[in-house]
């Protein structure tokens, strides 16, 4: 294939691929761990491969669920909910809290983490991971096609009213993101990357010079 080649393809009729390129492409990306309580107080954590940050003042996160899952219902009926950092040593705990498990059921418990109430939000952050956003319900908007058609996909947006972080990761009052050890996911069924300080460059936007 030239370079002025392109692999091209219309979604619509099917990417002909092994495997969907499209959430490799459009990554690595975040990890939504999502914490949440339903009506009647009972837990539910789960993750989310398509999550991202969205606003400044005020700090709005999202994340989307394909279906109208636990962690939807019960943000919609709370109106609340916790982001939680998924760090490289947490990576097999937040894997087991994905496990299809019935309504109702606690995957904290199920996962072996530990609860931590919120301050502000009744949902529970998850004690082990050192990063913590309690989030405002702002929005729950279920996505269309650009036909107007419906499509069983739920994005959910909260407004950070509350942030948790371990005190080791800030370093002269700055957040040190490779120090956190993030996890990313990228594409593939199993494909996930780490960060490092190794791979940081730095650049000054032309506004700033």
């Amino acid at each position: 294939m030239s370079t002025d080649e392109r692999y091209y393809y219309e979604p619509s009729a099917g990417h002909g691929l092994p495997h969907d390129p499209f959430n490799a492409i459009v990554g690595p990306r975040p990890i939504g761990w999502i914490a949440s309580r339903n009506a009647a107080g009972q837990r539910n954590l789960a993750p989310y491969s398509f999550f991202n940050a969205f606003n400044y003042h005020p700090p709005i996160i999202g994340f989307a669920s394909s279906g109208w899952k636990d962690s939807v219902a019960n943000i919609v009926e709370t109106g609340e909910f916790v982001w939680n950092l998924t760090t490289r040593t947490l990576l097999e705990k937040m894997n087991e809290s994905s496990a299809s498990l019935p309504r109702g059921s606690d995957e904290f418990e199920f996962s072996g983490l530990t609860p931590r109430p919120g301050r502000i939000v009744a949902a529970d952050c998850v004690a082990e991971s050192p990063v913590n956003f309690e989030c405002k319900l702002t929005q729950c908007i279920q996505l269309q096609s650009a036909a107007g058609e419906k499509v069983d996909t739920w994005l959910i947006l909260g407004e950070v009213v509350a942030v948790h972080i371990a005190p080791c990761l800030l370093i002269d009052g700055i957040y040190q993101t490779a120090l956190a050890e993030p996890v990313l996911r990228a594409g593939g069924p199993t494909a996930y990357y780490g960060i490092s300080e190794e791979n940081r460059f730095d650049l000054t936007r032309p506004d700033a010079r």
